[in-house]
């Protein structure tokens, strides 16, 4: 018993692919300190509990739906047709009880939280359950994606103060800029099923070559926004120093080589380039400048 349900689990992580809230969970966080710094309160534990938990609900709700929406699309595609739903490992029913389950969950967390994010947590739900079929009308699916992993910032800044702020939201267009970016990169290796299936996306609007150079400066777009962010923290923060350039210059530095790694001609690296630089420019850049209130 205990191992089918440890097996279950399992296929739920591994459909959702849970390891991979690794990218905006930094800067959630990092959302959270700086409303902290503003607000002159203490660590409000709790309030960071429920963050974390509806970063996990949103995420896990949205992945999962991706996975239940496209089911036929992957099973299709070579490379994805061994994805759960497809594959027969986890059942549609399974699926869309799993998907309910994490939307109520996220909404009831955003309503613990404050007021402000209850009322946005339906719009929250919008953006990143809508992503799932934008591939089926624009090109722009990549940044329809960049923009629900951008909430992240903001809605942690929210759930703190309940209230807007400039510096958040900055980092909002670096996580959108970045995000569409590297999932250009990622989208490369379905150029030529997604043509064939009438799919949009960058890389089938212009091709290989077009995509890079687009992503390339999505990334250039980026990089600048960080040094912004950057000088930002230190015109405003007084506890922001030499952690916080450090943390700059190091995400700059793995956009850098991401873009080393993947080519027209040689997409072998795509999975280094996406999942392990990615991952670590989010984590060395949000828990470094967090560090750094704290140094």
């Amino acid at each position: 018993m205990a191992r089918a349900v440890s097996r279950n689990i399992g296929n739920f992580l591994s459909l959702i692919k849970f390891s991979h809230t690794i990218f905006a969970l930094p800067f959630a966080l990092l959302g959270f300190f700086l409303a902290t710094q503003d607000s002159g309160e203490s660590l409000q534990w709790t309030t960071l509990i429920y963050v974390l938990l509806c970063m996990v609900f949103a995420r896990s709700a949205a992945m999962a739906f991706n996975r239940y929406v496209d089911r036929d699309i992957d099973g299709d595609n070579p490379r994805t047709a061994v994805r759960e739903i497809p594959a027969g490992v986890v059942s549609r029913r399974s699926a869309r009880w799993f998907i309910l389950f994490n939307c109520v969950a996220f909404v009831a967390c955003a309503w613990l939280i404050n007021p402000l994010c209850f009322y946005l947590s339906p719009v929250a739900l919008a953006v990143v359950l809508g992503y799932s079929y934008t591939k089926r009308f624009t090109y722009f699916c990549h940044f329809v994606l960049g923009a629900g992993l951008a909430l992240a910032p903001v809605g942690a800044y929210l759930a703190v103060t309940a209230q807007w702020a400039f510096l958040p939201i900055l980092y909002g267009f670096i996580v959108l800029f970045w995000v569409a970016g590297f999932d250009i990169i990622y989208a490369l290796q379905d150029e030529d099923f997604d043509r064939d299936h009438r799919l949009n996306s960058i890389p089938v609007r212009l091709g290989r070559v077009g995509a890079l150079q687009l992503s390339r400066l999505l990334h250039i777009s980026c990089g600048l926004l960080i040094a912004f962010a950057v000088y930002w923290q230190w015109q405003n923060y007084p506890e922001s120093g030499l952690l916080t350039l450090l943390a700059g210059l190091a995400f700059i530095g793995l956009l850098i080589y991401q873009h080393r790694l993947v080519g027209p001609t040689d997409l072998s690296k795509v999975n280094l380039a996406f999942f392990t630089t990615n991952g670590v420019a989010s984590l060395v850049f949000g828990l470094t400048c967090i560090l750094d209130f704290y140094w």
